[in-house]
């Protein structure tokens, strides 16, 4: 058996060499392992962004649905007083109306006043979608009336509204938007007999929708996450707050 010799070992030469290709192999581990936390981040954000889109849509969904058919009376000073009227201002670019669904208690908590309103975006680039949410009572429904006016074409009284606030409580619904309006399911001024229901820009003073839409489009189109979409909700009031039922 061939002996060893005595000044067998590692050259410089070698022991350089392995050092390299250790190093070289931590640098790539290093780099796969950050590309991959990079990568999951994204996708986290990702998700989180389409969680935050889809759970507004569905709050904004329930927040409609909810629409409780209350009739107030102006609780103000001056000639609107005691002027009762349907609690609900329903105007293309706002809409205020008492719900069962607020964001913050959902379906367990107090009836709500929802004030929802479009306003200009960050730096003036697109627009926003913002509610308010006051806890209803009757006297609280009845200050948001500031006057009577003359609807245009349907020549009857309907109610002036107080205008909508921003305020530390506002909360952004939808953002980044290139547009946000509402539409409302009625009965036009005129039509066939019976008449039938369509779209109207506005419903204030009007009675009740059989609906309420709200299209939406984002501002700029990004097809990988998910984008904030129209909403409609039909609205099943089978009876009115303005008259007096009894047992027959």
């Amino acid at each position: 058996m061939k002996k060893l010799r005595r000044d067998a070992g590692l050259t410089l030469i070698e022991v350089l060499i392995a050092v390299t290709l250790l190093s070289m192999l931590t640098v790539g581990m290093a780099i796969a392992m950050r590309v991959g936390l990079s990568a999951f981040a994204k996708t986290d954000e990702k998700l989180m962004d389409n969680r935050r889109v889809a759970g507004a849509q569905r709050a904004l969904q329930n927040e409609l649905e909810g629409l409780m058919p209350v009739a107030v009376r102006c609780t103000g000073g001056g000639p609107a007083a005691g002027f009762q009227f349907p609690m609900l201002q329903a105007d293309e670019d706002r809409l205020r109306l008492v719900s069962t669904f607020s964001l913050q208690q959902g379906w367990r908590g107090q009836p709500q006043i929802l004030e929802m309103f479009v306003m200009p975006g960050d730096e003036g680039k697109g627009v926003r979608l913002v509610v308010n949410e006051i806890p209803y009572s009757a006297f609280t429904a009845g200050m948001a009336c500031v006057g009577v006016t003359t609807d245009p074409v349907f020549h009857i009284g309907v109610p002036q509204f107080a205008p909508f606030v921003v305020n530390e409580h506002s909360f952004v619904l939808a953002d980044k938007l290139a547009y946000c309006r509402f539409g409302y399911l009625g009965v036009g001024p005129d039509g066939p007999s019976p008449p039938a229901p369509i779209w109207r820009k506005h419903a204030t003073g009007l009675g009740w929708p059989q609906a309420i839409r709200i299209e939406m489009a984002p501002f700029t189109a990004d097809p990988s996450k998910l984008q904030p979409i129209t909403a409609i909700a039909p609205l099943r009031i089978h009876r009115s707050p303005d008259v007096q039922y009894g047992d027959f």
